[in-house]
């Protein structure tokens, strides 16, 4: 099924990759090394980041990675904290985590 906002997944993804991209070693941000076993499940850097599995996506545009099933290298990668990240989801209408979403649309969206 489509998301009622057919552009907030992508929306989404964007404002996490110039996160990564422009934030500077002194600033507040997640500096993770991802490790081996987390090639090719991105949930598992989201599970051991944020303590669930739900921010793949969030992971796969830190990361630049294209493709879901594409191999995450073993690097250093940039994620947002859990209250820019919550920021970035409002500022985008977009919602990864499944409790919070109803009828195709984050429940908090108006």
């Amino acid at each position: 099924m489509i998301d009622n906002n057919s552009v907030a997944a992508k929306d989404f993804y964007k404002e996490v990759r110039i996160f990564a991209d422009s934030i500077k070693p002194w600033e507040t941000a997640i500096f993770y090394e991802t490790k081996p076993d987390e090639a090719y499940d991105l949930s598992l850097v989201s599970q051991r980041v944020y303590g669930r599995r739900d921010e793949y996506l969030a992971v796969m545009a830190a990361a630049g990675l294209d493709m879901f099933d594409q191999a995450l290298p073993q690097k250093r990668i940039i994620l947002p904290t859990e209250s820019q990240l919550y920021a970035i989801k409002r500022r985008t209408g977009f919602e990864s985590i499944g409790a919070y979403r109803e009828n195709f649309s984050p429940t908090w969206a108006d």
